[in-house]
Formats: C-alpha cells, sequence, structure tokens
C-alpha cells in the first residue's frame, strides 16, 4: 500500500467536490474557484484546477460559455450541467455519510478522541507480535 499515492487518490476526490460545490451555485470564472478555495485554507493552482475542469468537462459534468472581456481576452465561464448536478448530489450524501462514519470513530459521546485533539496518549508496550 503506498500511503502517497492514496492521500494523492483522496486529495483529487476531495478537490473535484470542492470544485464543483463552488460551481454548483453558480456559472464561475476560474479565479473565482481558485478563491473561493484559498479562502478555505485549500491550495488550488491553476495548474491543478484546468485539468480538472476538463476532465469533467470531458465526462460531461460541466459546460462553459465564453464571455467577452473589456480587459482582454474572452473568459470561460463554467456550469454544471444535469448529470453534473446529480453526480453533485451523490458526492454530497456520499461526503456526509463519510463525516458521520469519520465522526462515529474519531468521538464517543460527542467529545473528540485526544489523539486528534493533538493531547498526549498512553501507548502500551507491544509483545512483540504483530497485530496486523
Amino acid at each position: 500500500m503506498n500511503i502517497e499515492n492514496t492521500q494523492s487518490q483522496m486529495r483529487k476526490g476531495v478537490l473535484e467536490f470542492c470544485i464543483l460545490s463552488v460551481i454548483q451555485r453558480g456559472e464561475v470564472y476560474p479565479s473565482d474557484i481558485i478563491e473561493e478555495m484559498k479562502k478555505a485554507n485549500l491550495t488550488l493552482l491553476e495548474g491543478t484546477l484546468y485539468p480538472l475542469l476538463t476532465r469533467l468537462k470531458n465526462a460531461d459534468l460541466l459546460t462553459y460559455r465564453w464571455v467577452e472581456s473589456s480587459s482582454g481576452p474572452p473568459r470561460k465561464y463554467f456550469s454544471l450541467t444535469e448529470k453534473g448536478a446529480a453526480f453533485y448530489k451523490e458526492l454530497q450524501a456520499t461526503w456526509n455519510e463519510m463525516v458521520n462514519s469519520v465522526n462515529a470513530v474519531t468521538q464517543k459521546n460527542g467529545v473528540t478522541n485526544k489523539a486528534v485533539e493533538g493531547e498526549t496518549i498512553t501507548v502500551h508496550p507491544s509483545s512483540g507480535e504483530n497485530p496486523l
């Protein structure tokens, strides 16, 4: 198991969900997506965003239209297709289910586990056996 690859896949899925979350609010220009992500402390570079937008468009989840700009070249504004809106709803339901499941494991009676809060936890010495 390669943890870096797993983290990369998780991050990609979360980024897609976040990008679609911004777009589902209404037509949006890519720099607006980057700004929204920055406000949420999620770093997103243009070099990451544009390939994701292209892949989502090629999957028929997004559409775009060109809008003339008085300060430069025309701009591409993205919006969800019907298929994209349905996919977003699925992602949102899956995300909510996962958050609830993770919270159930990391919290007990509404109190966050010590390890999650960064407190010191007691580690019991092993008997030399690998439990996994």
